[in-house]
């Protein structure tokens, strides 16, 4: 006989061991399927690792500009596998905080590649051999994995992907990172901190392309002064490796192409849905480019089966993942009969977005380009960090605070920033949006001093003329 459960969800990255833990918490008997890792690569390769590495690496920024703060450090170097080993250090500690949670949670863990047999039925194959689990309901939630570009295949010696990158042998003396988004841009932003010589080649007109066109132009400025050298509007054209380095092909803005020399490459130019060979055909789960269509609860459309995270429409976070978990297992719980759950859609314009390169980036809603064109009247507002006190103290006065309003209403329609810590502040106007605040509430605020988040206030401020320290 199958093992018999309430819930059976396929994958433990961010978004499926967060549904399992909702699942158990609500009363439902749940089982867990992981082919590699609990915490999926979110905790073990993405997400957190990598804020590892960088906060390494701001560290060691700071310390070669300690004189700036009054300060003496002769002599910096930085130890690449002290660096790498604190980052996996960290990986390996939230692993094992997800292996005690699934305990605690009384979530049975299955060890294996898990495949759909039906909408309520996954075989396991494991160490172990194979066995077939069943439920009532089954959570696809098997994430994503890095895009390959064709000519440019990774082989974890001298064209990486953010998995080869976060686990360097060497490191590079000097660096191509194809693709300007949040992946790539981090790790250009990590390597040139630690002293590499590094280029970026984006495709499209600007860097980090769906971020605000200001946050754009801004960060373009300041990595460029950092020393990186940033090509937007190009394309690399084909790669040939060696084992002393990769000679690149570069077609420029201009439409001239160029042979230069790296001794390694970054590939970040998006993910793929690992939906293929799960057993989706099998159940009668179609998908578009990799992608299962969900309403906004998670439902694919067949009975009992359900799909959360970067399996289903973006934006392809781990925090938007997580979300979708918790209303997936609110839902399944409501079907099953538990009257005293109340599990609300999932509103996309409320999600919001974090690059952590130098200096970060955060945002939520419309940037003033997309409300125009979504036919808004709005009123913009911008306060530079250069006005706020407690970044020049920081030593941190590069950066502003963009705040968005429709001008008839007075909604916020969305919020952009770029600088030092607001990856922590942008939450703030997320809990704006969701309480769908107007720029009054949003004036009536009192914000702490000495603090950044202030321009966040004066940014809302500067939008009805009434900006006070700019």
């Amino acid at each position: 006989m199958a093992d018999q459960y309430d819930v059976i969800v396929l994958g433990s990255g961010p978004g499926g061991y967060v549904a399992a833990i909702r699942c158990a918490q609500l009363g439902l008997k749940t089982a867990i399927v992981e082919r590699e890792n609990l915490g999926g690569i979110c905790l073990n390769w993405g997400c957190i690792p990598t804020k590892a590495l960088l906060r390494s690496a701001e560290v060691f920024n700071h310390m070669k500009h300690a004189k700036a703060y009054g300060l003496a450090a002769d002599n910096i170097r930085a130890d690449l596998d002290a660096v790498v080993a604190r980052s996996r250090g960290v990986a390996k500690q939230l692993n094992q905080g997800v292996t005690h949670l699934m305990k605690k949670n009384k979530i049975a863990v299955h060890m294996g590649v898990g495949v759909l047999k039906s909408a309520t039925s996954v075989e396991v194959t494991g160490d172990k051999g194979t066995e077939v689990i069943s439920a009532k309901h089954v959570i696809v939630a098997t994430g994503a994995r890095a895009r390959d570009l064709p000519f440019a295949k990774a082989d974890g010696k001298r064209v990486w992907t953010y998995r080869h990158a976060m686990t360097p042998k060497e490191m590079p003396t000097k660096l191509l990172v194809i693709g300007s988004g949040a992946i790539g841009i981090e790790f250009a932003s990590f390597y040139n901190d630690m002293g590499v010589d590094v280029t970026v080649v984006e495709m499209m007109d600007r860097v980090v392309p769906v971020e605000d066109a200001d946050v754009s132009a801004f960060l373009e400025k300041a990595l460029t002064k950092q020393g990186m050298k940033i090509m937007t509007g190009a394309g690399v054209e084909s790669l040939a490796v060696s084992d002393a380095g990769v000679k690149a092909k570069i077609k420029a803005k201009d439409g001239k192409v160029a042979e230069t020399d790296f001794s390694h490459v970054i590939v970040a130019v998006g993910i793929v849905a690992n939906t293929e060979n799960i057993g989706l055909e099998t159940v009668g789960v179609k998908t578009e480019r990799g992608i299962i269509a969900i309403d906004g609860y998670g439902r694919t459309g067949v009975p009992g089966l359900w799909a959360i995270g970067d399996v289903t429409p973006g934006p392809w976070l781990a925090h938007k993942a997580s979300h979708e978990g918790v209303i997936a297992a609110e839902a399944i719980a409501a079907e099953l009969g538990n009257k005293d759950v109340h599990p609300h859609p999932m509103d996309r314009a409320n999600i919001p977005g974090c690059t952590y390169c130098h200096p970060q980036i955060a945002s939520v809603g419309l940037t003033e380009a997309k409300a125009k064109e979504a036919g808004y009247t709005v009123k913009a507002g911008t306060f530079p960090f250069i006005g706020n006190g407690k970044a020049i103290a920081l030593g941190e006065p590069e950066g502003f605070v963009k705040t968005v309003f429709d001008a008839k209403t007075g909604e916020l329609l969305g919020a952009h920033m770029i600088g030092a810590e607001v990856t922590e502040m942008i939450q703030g106007f997320v809990v704006g949006k969701t309480l769908e605040t107007t720029e009054a509430e949003l004036m009536h605020t009192v914000f702490p001093h000495p603090t950044i988040s202030e321009s966040m206030h004066e940014s809302v401020l500067a939008a009805y003329g009434r900006a006070i320290h700019i």
